[in-house]
C-alpha cells in the first residue's frame, strides 16, 4: 500500500510545555486508523499535527499521492464537538457546502455538480429534508451529522474525524461506523474516539498517544494488557 502521510520524529509543545515527543508513523491511502489514548495525552495536537494546522516543535509531516511526495492532500475534518455559535445564520446545506472550501467557482457559484454532491452528502449522513433548517434549530446529534456532512462533502484523500459520536444517538451511531467502513472503500480514515471497543471493531490499525504513539498494526491483535501499559505510560 502506497504511503499517504508520514510522521517523522514529531514533537509538539505548548508555550514550551511537551506534549508530543518522537512521533513516528505511516499513515497508507487506504488505511482505517483508529486513535485511543488517555485524556490529555496528545490525540488532538497529533490530528493538528497532521492537519497541517500546528507546526510541530521537531521532525516533519510529508504528503504523498500514488507513492510520490506531494505539498499537501485533500483532507476532511471534523473536530471535537465545540462551542459553535448556533445563532449565527446558516442552514444545514450551507454547513455541508462549507467543506468544498476552495474548489467553488471565482463568483463563489456552485456547479449543478456540485449541488447534486452536497445533495447526496446530506442523504448519506440522514439529513435529508432538513437541508434549510438553520443551526439554531437542530438537536446536539443533527449538528454533529452536519458537520460528519461537511469533512465528507469534498472526496478527501483522509478524512479525520475527533470524537464524532458525540451527540449523537444510538442508532445514527451505529450507522456513522457503517458509512465510515463505505468511506474507507475510497479514502483513508482516522478515527479519534473515547470508545475504545468501537475503534477496535472498525479501524484496521491502532495508534495510542499518550505523550508518544504506540502503534499495532493490527486492530484485532489488540489486547488489554497492551492498552493498559501504554495508557498508564
Amino acid at each position: 500500500m502506497n504511503p499517504l502521510i508520514t510522521l517523522e520524529h514529531l514533537s509538539a509543545a505548548y508555550d514550551g510545555v511537551p506534549v508530543l515527543h518522537d512521533v513516528c508513523l505511516t499513515i497508507g491511502e487506504r488505511d482505517f486508523l483508529g486513535v485511543i489514548g488517555p485524556n490529555g495525552g496528545g490525540k488532538t495536537t497529533l490530528m493538528k499535527l497532521v492537519l497541517g494546522l500546528m507546526k510541530p516543535s521537531s521532525g516533519a509531516v510529508r504528503y504523498f499521492r500514488d507513492g510520490e511526495p506531494v505539498p499537501s492532500i485533500r483532507m476532511g475534518y471534523l473536530p471535537q464537538y465545540s462551542s459553535i455559535d448556533r445563532k449565527f445564520p446558516i442552514s444545514v446545506r450551507e454547513v455541508v457546502q462549507s467543506g468544498l472550501g476552495s474548489e467553488v467557482g471565482i463568483f463563489g457559484r456552485y456547479t449543478s455538480a456540485q449541488r447534486d454532491v452536497v445533495a447526496q452528502t446530506i442523504h448519506r449522513v440522514g439529513l435529508e429534508g432538513l437541508e434549510h433548517r438553520s443551526l439554531g434549530e437542530l438537536s446536539g446529534g443533527q449538528l454533529q451529522r452536519a458537520l460528519i456532512g461537511r469533512a465528507l462533502v469534498s472526496k478527501p484523500d483522509v478524512v479525520v474525524l475527533d470524537e464524532p459520536t458525540t451527540y449523537l444517538d444510538r442508532h445514527f451511531e451505529a450507522g456513522l461506523y457503517e458509512l465510515l467502513a463505505e468511506v474507507n472503500r475510497q479514502c483513508a480514515v482516522i478515527l479519534v474516539s473515547h470508545d475504545i471497543a468501537s475503534v477496535l471493531r472498525s479501524a484496521s490499525s491502532i495508534a495510542c498517544v499518550n505523550g508518544t504513539l504506540h502503534y499495532q498494526p493490527s486492530a484485532s491483535a489488540v489486547t488489554t494488557e497492551w492498552i493498559g501499559k501504554h495508557f498508564e505510560e
